[in-house]
């Protein structure tokens, strides 16, 4: 793939890095810390970081709205209430003012120390650079397994090709970032997303350490919730499955019936399986019409502290 190293005229680029924050008080001071340290290295582009508070109840707040009010390089922004994950993420995104923009989790298990690798790649003109997890330090082999089986089932399932192993820890261009602002969708999956655009994209690979402090937040319930909304956003497969599965139970009813020569081995307990599955799976998509049709937005901000940067969004620099 032949691709352009990127110039910028008369000014430093912007690297945003948005860190969405869900009960992480305990290490956000060891994340701001590395998070600095990797940044006063990065030559050529100027850095600010913005954390997302998503409706955290420890003192999650108290931790952000400090650092944004001791560096005009760091803003926070509060959620009303716990949106989960993806419109945390989503929300740090639309709110930042990088010509690239890193979303990067506050637990320290995604190393900040790539992001150098992944801004070098971003001034050759890769669009997206993925940080793909080569090993999961710290993990159940419960959650490494179902990790697994997940992204190579949605990625079998899906309409369109995804990366593998890989989470919201990504550089993402300016362009990428509009793109994904502009989305109607509120089954946001963002990982999803960013393979469905077909811009460039290239990774980086690592090994995932365990988190610094504290429990992971994703818990069996926000992990199938992550899962429900990857397969309703990216896949008709299951949408599909009912006839597949309907087909199968009648014709193994018929098959049946023909050989005993009992018809009322069609009214079998298979067949009401099969009817019983289709209507979940119709459900599940009518579910998520129903949300698209509310329009409701994806998260609510209730406060912002720090400064916005003074060089508009790539969007705003082609209105002008």
């Amino acid at each position: 793939m032949l691709l352009e190293k990127r110039v910028f005229d008369n000014r430093r680029p912007i690297l945003s890095i948005v860190v969405p924050c869900y009960n992480e008080a305990e290490v956000l001071s060891h994340t701001h810390a590395r998070l600095s340290r990797v940044l006063e290295g990065l030559a050529g582009v100027e850095c600010e970081r913005i954390y997302v508070d998503d409706g955290s109840t420890d003192g999650t707040w108290e931790a952000v709205d400090r650092l944004a009010r001791q560096s005009d390089a760091v803003r926070a922004v509060k959620l009303s209430r716990n949106f989960g994950h993806q419109s945390a993420c989503l929300a740090g995104l639309r709110e930042s003012s990088g010509d690239a923009v890193i979303v990067i989790d506050a637990d320290l298990q995604d190393p900040p120390e790539l992001i150098p690798e992944m801004v070098a790649l971003w001034w050759d003109g890769w669009s997206v650079v993925s940080a793909r997890r080569r090993s999961r330090a710290g993990e159940s082999l419960f959650k490494k397994a179902s990790a697994y089986v997940f992204y190579r089932t949605l990625s079998l399932m899906s309409d369109h090709p995804l990366a593998l192993d890989t989470g919201d820890f990504r550089l993402l261009d300016r362009e990428v970032v509009a793109l994904l602002g502009q989305m109607p969708d509120k089954n946001v999956y963002l990982r999803g997303a960013v393979s469905w655009f077909g811009l460039p994209e290239t990774g980086v690979t690592y090994d995932r350490a365990s988190r610094y402090s504290g429990e992971s937040k994703y818990t069996l319930r926000k992990m199938l919730d992550l899962s429900r909304r990857g397969l309703l956003a990216h896949s008709s497969v299951p949408l599909r499955l009912p006839a597949y599965l309907g087909t199968a139970a009648l014709a193994g009813g018929l098959a049946r019936a023909a050989v005993r020569r009992d018809p009322r081995l069609l009214a079998g307990p298979g067949a009401f399986g099969a009817q019983a599955l289709a209507l979940g799976i119709m459900g599940e998509y009518l579910r998520a019409v129903l949300r698209q049709v509310q329009g409701r937005p994806h998260y609510v901000v209730e406060r912002r502290v720090g400064m916005i940067s003074p060089v508009p969004r790539l969007e705003e620099r082609v209105a002008l």
